[in-house]
This record gives C-alpha cells, structure tokens and sequence, in this order.
C-alpha cells in the first residue's frame, strides 16, 4: 500500500495508534474485569491457562463423585454397626440356648429370636441408597438377598455380583470403597459366614441339640470378629474420603487462584494505564496541533 503522507506524519499516526489500543486494552480489563480476553493479550499464558481450567474441572468431577460416595459409605458404615450389634445378640442367645437348663418353650423363643436377628441382618445387606444395593457388587441394581425361613437356606443365594468399584483421588491414585454382601455376610468359609453360622445356631436352639448348639456357637463368635473386621474396613473408608474430599476442596482454591493470576486483570494497574495512556494520547493530539500547517501556496509565495 502506498502511503501519501510524510514519514514524520507517519510515526505519529503509529504512535497514537499504540496508545489508543493501550486504552482500549485498559479499558476492557476493567469491564471485563479479565487481562487475558484473547489470545494475544498474552500468548504465553493461555496454555497454562486451559491446563489450570482443566484441572479445576477434573476436581469439580471428583468432589461431585465423592459426594455419592461419602453418603453411601457412611450408610454403609452404619448399617454394619446394627449388623455387628444384632450379631452380638444372637452371640448372648446362643450362649444361653446352650446352658441345657431351659425348658423348650424357652429354646423355641431364643430360636426365633435369633432367626428374627438373622432377618434383619438380611435386610441390612439388602440395603440400598437412591436406587443402588450398596452390597450387591457392581450388580447394584439387583438386590443381593431374600429371605424365607421355611428354607433350608433362609437367606437364598447371593445375587449380586463382585465388588470392583474404584474412587479416584485428585492425586491419581485410587481405592476400593465397597465390598459385596456374599464378602461380608455369606464367606464360604463357615467361621466367618455370619448368614451360614447364625443359621446353624437357629437350627442348633430349635431342635434343642446343646450338642449341636456348642459346636457352632464358635462360629458365630468368629464371624462376628470377621464382621467387625468389615465394619472397619468402612471405618478405613470413610476417613480416606473425608481425606480427599478435603484435599480436592484445597485443590479447588490452589486452580481457582492460578485461574485467577492467569486471566484476572488488575483493576490499579488498568486505571493506572488507563489515565496514563488517555494523558498521553491527548497529549500526542495538543502536541500535534501546534506544529505549523504549510500548504502549495506557502512554498509559491
């Protein structure tokens, strides 16, 4: 393009041109209330910029995840403190089903007192939290258990499945944070089944067999320790939650600040630069109208 002015009318049409676009970029930090409003406002700092974005959001993912999962844990939790303490009662009846002094009617009643705990204990494994079994597995929309007493089995057969499910922690890592109902209840391991030594006791007390009953009394001892040993492992999960839901809180402000320094504008600085660059530019105009105009007919005269 071929210019018709002269250089020295040039450079200063350059110049006004820098101070304007320094006020206009002062003036729309400090309504936008962002320095970084394109790209070539600082190129350097967009990619760090989108990094720290992402990461805010991938923290705002996890504290949403953990959330689920601190109210199912803490159900969790909760619901094996009933079971561990109905398990502590049928203990404490078959202890006394087991004295050989009582009369049958005596022993019908502990028996359906423990086959009542044995139920509840049930529906404890079948507990469920916004439509999801916390102790069918992964299979938590299929409620593990049922129950009939007039089966041999009353509980029925797990139909759930593995526990797999991992949570994320911000730093990377991950954990388990569930086990399933077969796991806690129904081990096939006789002294750690709560389900299958509590229901041997059941039919130990009914038939009024001391024999029957001393021999697997000790499993439901056994059991109720292997019981407690999953009430801590939720214990172990509950702190470990609280601990990253307090570590992505922390990490939300260390992203939200970085955010901050990266984009937010200085509102001092901008005014600053505002005023500095409206002095000059008007400055540059009063200056600029005072040089002398000559025309054509000057240089004939």
């Amino acid at each position: 393009m071929i210019s018709y002015l002269d250089p020295s009318a040039q450079q200063f049409l350059n110049a006004l041109g820098g101070v304007f676009q320094r006020m206009t970029q002062a003036q729309l930090q400090l309504t936008s209330g962002k320095k970084l409003n394109v790209v070539s406002d600082a190129p350097d700092s967009v990619s760090p910029l989108l990094q720290a974005r992402a990461r805010l959001a991938d923290n705002h993912q996890t504290q949403a995840n953990l959330g689920l999962v601190k109210t199912e844990v803490d159900t969790a939790e909760t619901s094996l403190e009933s079971a561990v303490s109905l398990a502590e009662h049928v203990r404490t009846w078959g202890a006394q089903a087991a004295n050989g002094l009582n009369s049958a009617a005596t022993q019908t009643t502990l028996a359906n007192q423990i086959t009542g705990a044995l139920q509840q204990i049930v529906s404890i494994a079948n507990t469920s939290v916004d439509g999801r079994f916390l102790f069918s597995g992964d299979s938590d929309q299929t409620q593990p258990y049922s129950f009939d007493a007039t089966q041999p089995v009353p509980t029925g057969a797990y139909q759930g499945s593995a526990a797999t499910r991992q949570v994320r922690d911000p730093d990377g890592s991950t954990f388990s944070v569930a086990k399933s109902a077969q796991e806690i209840f129904d081990s096939s391991d006789p002294t750690r089944s709560v389900f299958g030594s509590i229901t041997a006791l059941t039919n130990a007390v009914a038939s009024n067999d001391p024999t029957a009953i001393a021999t697997v009394l000790p499993n439901v001892s056994t059991a109720l320790t292997y019981l407690n040993q999953q009430l801590a492992f939720y214990g172990n999960v509950q702190t470990r939650v609280a601990s990253v839901v307090s570590s992505a809180a922390n990490g939300n402000v260390t992203w939200k600040s970085e955010i901050s320094s990266l984009e937010d504008a200085d509102a001092t600085a901008a005014v600053l630069q505002l005023n500095t660059a409206s002095t000059d530019y008007n400055a540059g105009l009063a200056s600029r109208a005072k040089i002398p105009q000559k025309s054509l007919f000057d240089y004939l005269g």
